[in-house]
C-alpha cells in the first residue's frame, strides 16, 4: 500500500508505476504477481515518486520481519484518529479484519480501505456473494461527507482451513463489516458524534437507504447533532428532499434516541427536553424514521460535521 498519493487519474505512467512496484515485490518475496494486492490513498492526479519508492523497497524488504496484525492495522491509517479492528469466531474458524478511512467517505464500491482475513472454508463464488451482501449493509450504507473516494477497497482473503456453515459465516461477516463501518464513522475527521439513521416501515430497502442517506448526509442535520440542537425540522427537510423515494408525509414519525419528536404531522413537544439531554450526553446518536409505506427497513451510518473537519480538509494538499 502507498499513502499520500492515490495514484488515480495518473494515466499510463500511473499504471506502469503500479506494475513496477508489484513486479519488484513479487520477485523479492518469490510470490506470484497475482498474490500482490495493491492499494493507494491520498491526493488525486499526482504521480508516485517511483524511483524513490523502488529504491526504498530494497531496504524495507531486507529488514522486514513477521509483523503482528496490530502493526498492520496501524500502518495503513493516515488521518484516522485510531486503528480499526474486529475479530469474531465461527466454530473453529475466525474472521479478523481492519480498515482505514476518516474523510472522503461514502463508499459506493466502485479513501476507504478494508482488509478481511479468515481461515473459514467457503467457496470463492459464495465468499464473493456473502461479501457483496455484507458491503451493501455496512460500507455502502456509510457516509462521512458524501464524497465517494477514487480508491475504495474491500477485500476478503481465506486460507480455507476450517469447515463452516455458510449462513452462519455470512451473519458473522455482516457483524464484522458493520463493526468496522461504525469504527470508521466514529473516528471520522473531526467527528464528535456518531449518527445511525434507521428508516423503517418503507416500501422497499432501496427507498429506505435513499432516505437514510439523505438524512445522514444533510449538513444541517449534521451540524444540529454537533450543536446538540433538537431541530427535528432539519430531519423532516432531509426526508422530504429525497429523490426517488415515495412516502406519505402524513405517515412520517421521527424518534431521536428513545423519544418520539414528530408524529401525525406535528411536533411532540414534551419530548424536546429529553432529546436535548440525550444529544448533550450521548456520543452515539440514533434517529429512527417511520415512513408508513411498507415493512422494509435499512440503517445507515454517519457522523456530525465540525470545525475540525473543515480545518483538516482546507489544507489537505498544502
Amino acid at each position: 500500500m502507498t499513502s499520500g498519493i492515490a495514484n488515480v487519474a495518473t494515466g499510463k505512467q500511473g499504471t506502469e508505476n503500479e506494475i513496477s512496484i508489484i513486479d519488484k515485490l513479487s520477485k523479492s518475496r518469490n510470490i506470484s504477481v497475482d498474490d500482490v494486492l495493491p492499494s493507494s490513498t491520498g491526493i488525486i492526479g499526482v504521480q508516485l515518486p517511483i524511483e524513490s519508492v523502488l529504491e526504498s523497497m530494497d531496504e524495507i524488504i531486507e529488514n522486514v520481519s513477521p509483523a503482528s496484525f496490530m502493526d498492520f492495522a496501524e500502518s495503513i491509517i493516515t488521518t484516522d484518529s485510531k486503528i480499526k479492528i474486529e475479530n469474531k469466531k465461527i466454530g473453529e474458524a475466525a474472521i479478523l479484519a481492519t480498515a482505514k478511512g476518516a474523510g472522503m467517505i461514502e463508499p459506493n464500491m466502485a479513501t476507504m480501505l478494508s482488509y478481511i482475513f479468515t481461515d473459514a472454508k467457503v467457496s470463492q463464488p459464495e465468499l464473493d456473494l456473502l461479501l457483496k451482501k455484507s458491503v451493501e449493509h455496512s460500507f455502502n450504507s456509510m457516509s462521512v461527507d458524501t464524497d465517494t473516494s477514487t480508491s475504495d477497497t474491500v477485500v476478503i482473503m481465506s486460507s480455507g482451513k476450517y469447515e463452516v456453515d455458510a449462513e452462519e459465516f455470512g451473519k458473522v461477516l455482516d457483524e464484522v463489516c458493520i463493526s468496522l463501518c461504525r469504527q470508521i464513522v466514529d473516528g471520522a475527521e473531526g467527528a464528535k458524534h456518531r449518527i445511525e439513521v434507521t428508516v423503517a416501515d418503507c416500501a422497499d430497502e432501496r427507498a429506505a437507504k435513499l432516505i437514510g442517506k439523505s438524512v445522514v448526509n444533510s449538513p444541517l442535520v449534521k451540524t444540529a447533532v454537533y450543536g446538540c440542537d433538537p431541530n427535528w425540522g432539519r430531519i423532516v427537510m432531509a426526508v422530504g428532499k429525497t429523490e426517488g423515494a415515495d412516502f406519505d408525509k402524513n405517515n412520517i414519525a421521527i424518534s431521536v434516541g428513545d423519544y418520539c419528536i414528530f408524529k401525525d404531522g406535528s411536533e411532540v413537544s414534551e419530548s424536546l427536553p429529553m432529546i436535548k439531554k440525550y444529544l448533550d450526553s450521548e456520543h452515539d446518536i440514533r434517529i429512527k424514521i417511520s415512513v408508513g409505506t411498507g415493512d422494509c427497513e435499512h440503517t445507515v451510518y454517519g457522523c456530525d460535521l465540525t470545525e475540525e473537519y473543515v480545518r483538516i480538509n482546507s489544507y489537505y494538499s498544502t
